[in-house]
């Protein structure tokens, strides 16, 4: 995967390919569908982050625009939340609705939300607003008109570590090319003030920042010689190699996670 600095925006473009709802249908494609998804009872990062916020309860709807698998609306349906998810891998959500009916999960755009306005107390977006060419405004948009007053967001995205930033004053990298486009982008990894400034517009307020993936921030930035060493030491699933790749992550997130989570209130007012 190639990587371009953006002076403009202050942000990297990925080239790799353009992720299509095709895209994301392969890349989802399993035959153990239902066990991917019942992991998400053992999932803790997305329902403790939601429990910090808000409390467990039956009548407390969450959505997850953009939920694959489904794994993470299982997870929150699993915690107590009235957990609903929307994607547009038109296929992957069919076969969600074949093996698991009974998750509120459905085809849609998070450009343009099947659903009412103020009607989520919590919106998960977890890795989903970089990879939009165009920007993510009109993701924003909806996100702000479907979570309540007082309600929640949930922001991930690949960012500007200061490991990248430090990249960037040394000029390790390329810069944008005007024919870079639509084809052959992948993705954005985004600087959070300027996210946080932008979704200060459409309503709401940051109340926690948090980066992580820090070995894959680090490995993914590193010299080569380096990368494949950490690239084998990230791949690895055993047990010891599992617990080192953990506390690796924890101590070098501040510095070089790969993304962040940013958790906004929307405002009373809005």
């Amino acid at each position: 995967m190639k990587k371009y600095y953006d002076r403009i925006n202050n942000r990297l473009i990925f080239i790799k390919q353009l992720a299509t709802p095709e895209y994301w249908d392969k890349q989802w494609e399993t035959n153990n569908l239902l066990d991917i998804i019942k992991k998400g009872e053992r999932e803790r990062f997305v329902s403790a982050t939601t429990r910090k916020f808000i409390k467990p309860n039956k009548e407390r709807k969450i959505l997850e625009g953009g939920c694959g698998n489904g794994q993470f609306v299982y997870s929150l349906q699993c915690r107590g939340y009235d957990a609903y998810g929307v994607d547009f891998a038109a296929s992957t959500i069919a076969k969600i609705q074949n093996v698991m009916p009974e998750l509120k999960i459905q085809i849609g755009d998070v450009r343009s939300l099947p659903y009412p306005d103020g009607n989520f107390d919590g919106y998960w977006s977890l890795g989903v607003i970089e990879h939009f060419f165009d920007g993510y405004v009109p993701i924003a948009k909806e996100m702000a008109r479907v979570i309540k007053p007082g309600g929640f967001l949930f922001l991930t995205f690949p960012y500007m570590s200061p490991l990248r930033f430090l990249k960037v004053k040394m000029g390790f990298y390329s810069a944008c090319e005007e024919k870079l486009g639509l084809s052959n982008f992948y993705q954005f990894a985004l600087d959070w003030k300027k996210v946080n400034k932008n979704f200060k517009q459409f309503g709401f307020t940051m109340v926690y920042k948090r980066p992580f993936d820090g070995l894959k921030g680090f490995k993914d930035e590193a010299p080569m010689g380096v990368r494949k060493i950490f690239q084998i030491l990230y791949d690895c699933k055993s047990v010891y190699c599992m617990v080192i790749n953990y506390f690796l992550s924890i101590i070098l997130s501040p510095f070089c996670g790969h993304t962040v989570l940013l958790v906004f209130r929307r405002d009373q007012q809005n």
